[in-house]
């Protein structure tokens, strides 16, 4: 196995008219990877086909393999996004703790005792650089955390479930650049670690952060007919 996450030709389509793609790349093993282009070539809906939760109507065709597996179109599964896990560009908490909204997605996926579901929640909370700032309020509510916090509560609950592939999209885009700059090292401390695709609409980020880019073009469309005569 080359890739944790190899496409080949992926567009994405409604009905007849593709609206992203051909886009074709690979994400190594522990690499980091810029998603790249202009406002509207569908880097967004890219990271949304990989994981197969496009929006009803869209569809998309091309190869997608994850560590090794072709994953047809809407064939996708929970064990699918355990491997492949999206985090949004806005950040969801959810009611409950800062633990509770660490350990959302493995207690749901992880058969262990509560002691190692914990654990594994705290480590994740320290691999996203947050387990300094709550490590004394794990019991208090998610929502009390600064937007930057919660941030990186989304990361830490994707790295929970120790996926093959974190897909960021676009995470530092409401944030403030002082928070701005505490997920950046957050990110860049995955790097080496964790296989990441990340969009960013900020091209020094992109230097800053990933090891190569993969730029995204809007589709070409097709000439009008010459009406003649």
């Amino acid at each position: 196995m080359d890739h944790v996450i190899a496409v080949r030709d992926l567009r994405v389509r409604d009905r007849d008219k593709t609206l992203v793609g051909p886009v074709s790349f690979g994400l190594e093993v522990g690499s980091t990877t810029g998603l790249c282009g202009p406002s509207g070539a569908g880097k967004s809906t890219v990271l949304r086909a990989l994981v197969d939760l496009l929006p009803a109507g869209l569809e998309r065709d091309g190869e997608l393999e994850v560590l090794g597996r072709p994953i047809a179109p809407r064939k996708g599964d929970a064990d699918l996004r355990c491997k492949v896990v999206l985090v949004p560009q806005t950040p969801v908490v959810f009611g409950g703790s800062v633990l509770d909204n660490a350990l959302f997605g493995i207690r749901h996926v992880m058969k262990a005792s509560k002691e190692a579901l914990r654990e594994r929640a705290e480590q994740a909370l320290s691999e996203a650089g947050l387990w300094k700032e709550v490590c004394d309020r794990l019991d208090s509510p998610a929502q009390t955390l600064s937007a930057g916090q919660r941030q990186r509560l989304c990361l830490a609950r994707a790295l929970a479930l120790e996926p093959a592939a974190l897909l960021l999209d676009e995470p530092t885009s409401a944030l403030d650049e002082r928070s701005r700059d505490t997920v950046e090292e957050s990110v860049a401390a995955l790097r080496g670690r964790r296989t990441v695709l990340l969009v960013s609409h900020d091209p020094a980020q992109v230097d800053r952060l990933c090891d190569r880019t993969v730029r995204l073009d809007p589709p070409v469309a097709a000439p009008r007919p010459t009406l003649v005569g």
